[in-house]
């Protein structure tokens, strides 16, 4: 015992979420700084730290003992700390935290130990030493009700049992365990519990501990924060060991040192094992696969000439050969049976994801839709036999069939043999003060103010955020309270706060995943992994990626939509791909809604590049990525001639003809190689990876083999040497081509039911962003440009969605605010059953009578619903309420309804103001009408622009909206504003600077039309207007209604008509000036530019110019 050692046997870490700080690398390093030797990592019911905490501490030199806490029974806190003595003990191990997971799931607490004792073997049993059934018992007295439950676990468990002891447990206490374990041959052993670090630590798990229960702390609680010390904290070693001397209890300690000994496991990876496809049994696995590649070759290369074909099938067998030499024949076996089950069930799969469409046996089993011949893809990308590794096929399908594909496995291969895998959502900046701040009582409106301080940077941490925001360090400053907020939030950052399901990841298994990883209940049935992504596919298990794609649901639901409306069966994969007017729409950037070519910068490339083709729009993808982007501006100069296209070898022009001499992809870097360098495309893949990933050592050893290969090929070395220097200068920044057109082929196809079929495409659209209302404002917005008619929801046409006719989208009865989903589903079902509402009358008699409210009703009203029946609006809503006490009054009797109705009042329609208040409130969106529409007199006055014509560097006047406005102040203390504004065409964002902004800006109001004149110019790639006036609309009307007339005698001279002008361009406005010239009776508009203000000060002027009866303001008669 001279040489220090010891453990500490029940670590509970934050994996227990929000009941514990503890990180595992934290408490690793801790640990070995206060002298242990072994950690056991025991976290309550579940596994999901394990591997993560037994990598670290093999790094740290500290012996990982894998545990967990079982609660046998959560109604009384029946606990026990379970450790696998070896690797049968591990398994054993996962299976109970897989058992218990299930049970949790299905509602039962209770862990029956003498029904599941075989799992019990090789693991070590130790009874907790605080907050356990059995010691609660006897502090409270219960002695009998202690001594039996050990009795009976004791009877079980046998010689495995452990009592666990603290240092902290009383001597009373430790006395009467002492007597127990005597009685029943069984061992005390030093166990501490250990839930934080340090003992300041525990106000930071009781803030935990609130958050996991939706509790608050009341002020006592918060008041002695700092002051709180705790127990359950990782006690140096030497301490533990001073006081087991002191208090005579070596016994327990020596105990625990020779159960570190006593326990032998070492984590072995599993080799991958792939699950068998189920074949016909007379033919082996890899005929099976060959056979479907010849039918899949007769399918889709039959049109080919014979000399094609032969490169078809040279490919296709060089390919099998490779995968039945690797053992990959299952795989792609699996994988092709999924997507068979897909296209047989009506379900679209996306053409191809990754370097799995480089693969021609996966295009001729139509797992992906990419010819990689045609494409010039390379199957080593791939599947690379001088790189033995998985292969990795994903597969991208519509995300609301998504749930389809999994159960489809599930039953396929077995509930125990199919897992999705487990991630961990944590604690950010934001989340973090929102949580802390709800446990500490600060109001909604506060803990708005401390995330508005954050600034919005993505994965900004709070430490970084206090050294970039004055605010916040404001905020925290201003009190103690604050200051005790923010520092237990930084201490929650980061560290796991609940679990959710992988977006993609699905384990296939030939084996019970039960005896390889712990598991729980996840959606729907299927089990979910406790061990994240990397974890599981360390247990060697196969992970197939089913992407959910929410553009293949847009792009599904498109071609629904054009089969009902045209009665026209397109088949999507089989457009031509050189479509002059998609590729027109693709010149224009009009790419809203279209995968990946959305962003305001890459539209900005697709402006300046002006694809002629669908290598162009690949390259633009591929292009359009931090690192590749600085090739952008030579792609673009150099496809227009603009730039000289340079190649680093002659030989090497038909590999980058297309890029115009800038490696862009991968498998162009590879290509460099096999044809320069004399690699086979194998060893040209492991060099990419190795330029990719900057493993110096390997780049530096195969340039040798490069230069030497390219010399015996007649190359220079200085030009050899050269060309590898360019490739590895760019090989980084390559992107995988097989990725790049597979999904630009999304977009063009996107991109051609856009321009083809807008209406079905703009409905598919609309709702998928259902409930985004800027977005929705924004498509439709969009959807008028596209010539589209745009019809407010209709009680007896529209559905929960958007629907499309030919030309037009009846917008659904979901995008209302307020009305629930229930009351849609209600609606609907009653029109299919009863049929089609006859009148508003008809309707609240019709419909279940706790709908009968008036916001949700009103809500209808105002979105038009109901605008196809005679009454207008103002008359549906001035008569509702009395409408709905007869509703209740009549209880539900559509007699009583039709004979106490009372008198229908009869009103003026709505103002188009107040109709465009209510449309903007409950859809978002102004239908009827947009509100600069009611000034489209002073727009065509004044010429002005709509915002969707505004180009850049112009002098522009434009009316619009006020949307948002956002004060600052310069360096110099000045205000000035940001505003985002919108017309019936679109949004920009105007910019005033202090001197503008001091004349009017406070004066600015949201939800108003102004007049603004000033610059365009182009900031972080979007136009914006640099506002030089600003001007309301309302008042421009008022003032364009009058009209200045002047009259010029035969008198006046052309002195009088010099200062005339003069005059008026000293006091320019929007009044327009009419001169009539009496000698020649001559009467015209003068140019805008002399324009005037009908100021008190210039009429005094004009009289004393011209007389009196020569100068007269008149308003319009209208």
């Amino acid at each position: 015992m001279d040489n220090m050692s010891g453990a500490a046997l029940q670590v509970i870490s934050s994996y227990s979420l929000l009941q514990s700080s503890i990180r595992i690398k934290d408490v690793v390093i801790n640990a070995k700084s206060k002298g242990y030797t072994a950690l056991a990592l025991t976290d309550i019911n579940v596994m999901y730290g394990a591997l993560s905490f037994y990598d670290t501490c093999r790094t740290e030199g500290i012996k990982p003992l894998i545990g967990m806490t079982l609660e046998t029974s959560t109604t009384e806190n029946e606990t026990l700390i379970l450790i696998a003595k070896n690797e049968n003990g591990y398994r054993n191990l996962i299976q109970i935290s897989t058992q218990k997971q299930l049970l949790l799931a299905q509602g039962n607490s209770e862990f029956k130990i003498k029904e599941n004792l075989d799992l019990f073997e090789d693991i070590i049993t130790i009874i907790p030493s605080e907050n356990s059934f059995f010691i609660n018992k006897l502090l409270n007295g219960q002695s009998e009700i202690a001594g039996n439950y050990l009795k009976k676990v004791a009877e079980v468990l046998q010689s495995s049992l452990y009592i666990g002891v603290s240092v902290l447990t009383k001597d009373a206490l430790y006395d009467k365990l002492l007597q127990y374990a005597n009685q029943l041959n069984v061992d005390l052993i030093n166990a501490e519990t250990v839930r934080y670090l340090e003992k300041k630590d525990l106000f930071v798990c009781e803030v935990m501990n609130a958050i996991k229960y939706g509790k608050s702390l009341d002020n006592s609680e918060l008041r002695y924060a700092n002051e709180k010390i705790g127990t359950s904290w990782l006690k140096p070693l030497n301490e533990i060991k001073q006081k087991s001397v002191e208090k005579n209890r070596l016994k327990p300690f020596e105990n625990m040192l020779d159960l570190i000994e006593l326990i032998n496991f070492d984590f072995k990876p599993r080799r991958v094992t792939l699950p068998r496809y189920n074949k016909p049994q007379e033919i082996s696995t890899d005929s099976y696969l060959e056979n479907l590649c010849e039918r899949g070759m007769q399918e889709k290369v039959h049109l080919q000439k014979d000399e094609k074909k032969n490169k078809y099938l040279e490919r296709m067998n060089n390919e099998l050969s490779v995968i039945k030499k690797m053992g990959f024949a299952d795989y792609f076996l699996i994988v092709w049976d999924v997507t068979n089950y897909a296209h047989r069930h009506g379900i679209l799969v996306g053409p191809g994801r990754g370097s799995a469409a480089g693969s021609l046996v996966s295009y001729l089993l139509g797992i992906t839709d990419v010819d990689p011949i045609k494409y010039n893809l390379l199957f080593e990308r791939f599947l690379n036999e001088e790189r033995a590794q998985m292969p990795d096929i994903d597969l991208d399908i519509p995300d609301n069939r998504r749930q389809e594909i999994i159960e489809y496995v599930n039953r396929k291969y077995g509930e125990n043999h199919v897992a999705q895998i487990i991630t961990f959502g944590t604690f950010g900046a934001k989340q973090a003060l929102r949580d802390v701040a709800r446990v500490m009582g600060v109001s909604q409106v506060e803990s708005n103010n401390w995330s508005r301080v954050i600034p919005s940077q993505l994965g900004i941490t709070l430490a970084d955020a206090k050294k970039k925001s004055v605010q916040l360090r404001d905020l925290i400053s201003k009190s103690e309270r604050n200051h005790l907020l923010f520092e237990t939030a930084i201490r929650l950052e980061g560290l796991p706060r609940h679990y959710s399901i992988h977006a993609a990841g699905v384990i296939l298994s030939d084996i019970d995943l039960k005896e390889v990883v712990p598991l729980q209940m996840g959606n729907d049935d299927v089990l979910l992994t406790q061990y994240t992504k990397d974890d599981v596919e360390r247990m060697g298990l196969l992970k197939i990626d089913f992407l959910g794609l929410r553009n293949l649901t847009i792009l599904n639901n498109t071609l629904t939509a054009i089969k009902r409306n045209f009665n026209r069966s397109i088949d999507i994969n089989k457009i031509s791909l050189n479509d002059e007017a998609t590729l027109k729409l693709f010149q224009k950037a009009d790419t809203s809604g279209v995968f990946q070519f959305e962003s305001p910068g890459i539209r900005n490339v697709l402006r300046n590049l002006y694809p002629t083709s669908f290598e162009d729009i690949a390259a633009v993808n591929a292009l359009f990525r931090p690192g590749p982007m600085e090739n952008i501006v030579h792609f673009i100069a150099r496809k227009h001639g603009k730039e000289k296209i340079v190649y680093p070898d002659n030989s090497l022009i038909p590999i980058l003809k297309n890029t115009y001499g800038i490696l862009v992809y991968q498998e162009q870097v590879m290509q460099v190689a096999s044809i320069m360098g004399g690699f086979t495309l194998g060893q040209a893949d492991i060099l990419r990876r190795a330029m990719s990933k900057k493993k110096a050592d390997v780049i530096e050893k195969l340039k040798s083999k490069f230069v030497n290969g390219a010399t015996k090929l007649g190359y220079s070395q200085e030009n050899a040497e050269r060309v590898y220097d360019y490739i590895e200068r760019f090989a980084n920044y390559g992107f995988n081509r097989s990725h790049a057109i597979a999904y630009s082929k999304i977009a063009f196809q996107l991109a051609f039911l856009k321009v083809h079929y807008a209406a079905p495409f703009f409905a598919a659209i609309l709702n998928s962003v259902i409930g985004d209302r800027v977005k929705t404002r924004d498509f439709i917005i969009e959807a008028k440009q596209h010539q589209l008619q745009i019809e407010t929801p209709d009680i007896n046409r529209s559905s929960y969605y958007t629907l499309s006719g030919k030309k037009n989208l009846i917008i659904g009865l979901g995008n209302i605010k307020t009305l629930r989903r229930d009351f849609i589903k209600e609606i609907i079902e009653e029109r299919k059953n009863a049929g089609r509402y006859k009148s508003f009358d008809d309707f609240i008699g019709r419909i279940n009578h706790k709908y009968s409210k008036e916001e949700p009703l009103k809500a209808l009203i105002y979105s038009g619903a109901f605008d196809s029946f005679s009454e207008n609006r103002a008359t549906l809503l001035g008569n509702l309420s009395k409408k709905l006490s007869n509703v209740e009054l009549s209880g539900g009797s559509s007699e009583l309804l039709s004979l106490l109705a009372p008198k229908q009042e009869k009103y003026d329609e709505l103002s188009l103001e107040q109709i465009l208040a209510g449309e903007q409130k409950y859809l978002g969106i102004f239908l009827s009408a947009h509100p600069v529409e009611q000034f489209a007199e002073i727009a065509q006055m004044l010429k002005t622009q709509v915002i969707t014509n505004v180009q850049e560097n112009m002098n522009q006047q434009i009316l619009c909206l006020i949307k948002k406005i956002k004060i600052i102040r310069t360096k110099n203390g000045q205000q000035m504003s940001f505003l985002t504004v919108e017309d019936q065409t679109g949004e920009i964002e105007l910019t005033l600077f202090p001197k503008v902004f001091e004349k009017i800006g406070n004066n600015l109001k949201i939800n108003q039309v102004y007049l603004i004149t000033g610059k365009s110019e182009k900031r972080n790639q979007k136009i914006q207007i640099i506002v030089s006036e600003i001007v309301s609309a309302e008042s421009l009307k008022t003032e364009m209604k009058r009209r200045l007339f002047l009259r010029l005698t035969e008198d006046d001279s052309s002195n009088i008509k010099k200062q005339l002008l003069k005059i008026l361009k000293v006091h320019t406005g929007r009044v327009p000036v009419v001169l009539y010239e009496e000698k020649k009776a001559l009467k015209w508009v003068l140019d805008e530019k002399y324009w005037i203000n009908s100021s008190s000060e210039l009429e005094e002027q004009l009289i004393k110019l011209l007389g009196r009866n020569n100068v007269v303001f008149q308003n319009e008669s209208k």
